[in-house]
C-alpha cells in the first residue's frame, strides 16, 4: 500500500461508474479519517489537513458531480489534487472560512486580508509558518478557500512523529486572534502519513 503522501495515479481512481458502488462505505471512512485532522481556529476558520485518501476522495466526488469520463479531464483532475499532496518537507492543508448565512461576505472577507502572512503551525517547539497558494486574494478580499503547506524541517517532522508533542495552530491576524491545541489524535494522524 502506497505512503500517504504518495502522487496519486490514474489507477487509483475507480470513476463515477464504479465509484456508486463504494461510495457510501467510503464517505463513512473519510469523516472519520478527517475528524482528528480537521482543527477550527476560532469561530470562523476550520483547517483539514490533507493526504492521500483525503485528496482521492475529492477526486472520486468531483469526478461523480460533474459526471467526468473523459481521461484527459480525469488526469486533470488527479493532477491538480496532487498538486496539494503533502511530501516529505511539508504538511498540506485546506484552509475555509466559515461565514454565517446572513454574514456580509464583502465585509467579512474583506477584514481578513492579509491572513496569508498569520497562519502559524507551532509542532513543539518550531514554529512553522503557512505558505498559502498565491492568487487567492486581492488587496480588498481573501477567497473563503484556501490551500496552505507547512514546510516541515527534518527536526520539526522528528517532533512531529514523537508521541507527546504538542501541536498547536494560531493565528495572529490584527481582526482574527485565535489559537487552537490539537488533541493528541491529530499529531498522530499526521505522522501516520510518513509511515
Amino acid at each position: 500500500m502506497p505512503s500517504l503522501i504518495t502522487p496519486i495515479r490514474r489507477s487509483d481512481v475507480r470513476g463515477p461508474t464504479l465509484y456508486a458502488g463504494f461510495r457510501d462505505d467510503l464517505r463513512r471512512h473519510i469523516i472519520e479519517h478527517k475528524r482528528p485532522r480537521r482543527i477550527s481556529i476560532g469561530d470562523r476558520v476550520t483547517v483539514v489537513f490533507e493526504n492521500r485518501h483525503t485528496l482521492l476522495f475529492q477526486i472520486e466526488e468531483i469526478l461523480r458531480a460533474e459526471s467526468i469520463l473523459d481521461e484527459d479531464k480525469i488526469g486533470e483532475e488527479i493532477a491538480l489534487y496532487n498538486g496539494l499532496m503533502p511530501d516529505g518537507g511539508s504538511l498540506s492543508a485546506t484552509l475555509l472560512v466559515e461565514l454565517a448565512p446572513d454574514a456580509d461576505a464583502r465585509r467579512e472577507l474583506g477584514a481578513l486580508v492579509g491572513l496569508d502572512e498569520h497562519l502559524v503551525a507551532h509542532v513543539g517547539p518550531h514554529a512553522i509558518r503557512a505558505a498559502f497558494e498565491p492568487g487567492r486574494s486581492t488587496a480588498e478580499r481573501i477567497s473563503a478557500v484556501q490551500y496552505v503547506r507547512f514546510p516541515l524541517s527534518t527536526e520539526a517532522l522528528r517532533a512531529l512523529r514523537t508521541d507527546g508533542t504538542v501541536v498547536v495552530l494560531e493565528i495572529d491576524h490584527p481582526a482574527y486572534q485565535h489559537r487552537t491545541i490539537c488533541p493528541p489524535a491529530t499529531r498522530a494522524s499526521l505522522a501516520a502519513d510518513y509511515d
